[in-house]
């Protein structure tokens, strides 16, 4: 009886984390204004993959860049909640925190741009 009781509350509890992790993705999308960018940026990728009838295997490196850009945004943007936060005042440290928080940002959107030229460079020169 333990047991099951167990592992009704473990499913209670993720539950409860996909609620909170669906939660932070709305927050996520509402508060950063990059967010759209990287979204249209994804949605004008979709629409060239399937005008260029992308392989199965091309559209997994370039949605999985893509991911890989928002998901550094939205730990960019948790970065700048937090100092924001914690030492709402001027502070180098905290300068340089968010610099290098948007730096992976950067990081990240210049290696998914290679990525997708890489990509569509070789469609385009089949056309």
């Amino acid at each position: 009886m333990k047991s099951v009781l167990r592992k009704e509350l473990s499913i209670v509890r993720r539950a409860q984390s996909l609620r909170h992790a669906v939660r932070g993705v709305a927050v996520f999308v509402r508060i950063t204004p990059n967010f759209w960018v990287h979204f249209l940026t994804l949605a004008a990728l979709i629409l060239l993959g399937i005008f260029f009838h992308l392989s199965p295997g091309e559209w997994t490196i370039l949605i999985l860049a893509s991911a890989l850009v928002i998901a550094a945004e939205a730990v960019n943007s948790t970065i700048e909640i937090d100092m924001n936060l914690t030492h709402p005042g001027r502070h180098d440290m905290v300068r340089d925190t968010k610099d290098i928080a948007a730096g992976a940002v950067l990081i990240a959107g210049v290696t998914a741009w290679i990525i997708d030229l890489l990509i569509f460079l070789q469609h385009v020169h089949m056309h």
